[in-house]
């Protein structure tokens, strides 16, 4: 979950896409501006990434944790 003109959301989409890249993982991107129940509930936590639909991180996305949480071997 993100938001245009995020410097931490451009940076988390690059984890992500790095880590899924060779996987059969799907993501998808939601825009927090464009969902008022997102915005109230993450608007200030942006970028958020959710697996299985929990919050997994915000502001900062590890890649290592990230892995874990999709149950992907390390790198």
């Amino acid at each position: 979950i993100g938001r245009a003109n995020c410097h931490l959301c451009d940076t988390a989409r690059e984890v992500i896409r790095r880590v899924v890249q060779g996987t059969d993982v799907d993501w998808v991107e939601l825009d927090v501006d464009a969902d008022a129940e997102l915005l109230r509930r993450y608007g200030e936590q942006v970028p958020v990434v959710l697996v299985d639909g929990a919050q997994h991180d915000f502001w900062r996305v590890d890649a290592t944790r990230l892995r874990v949480a999709l149950g992907l071997p390390q790198a």
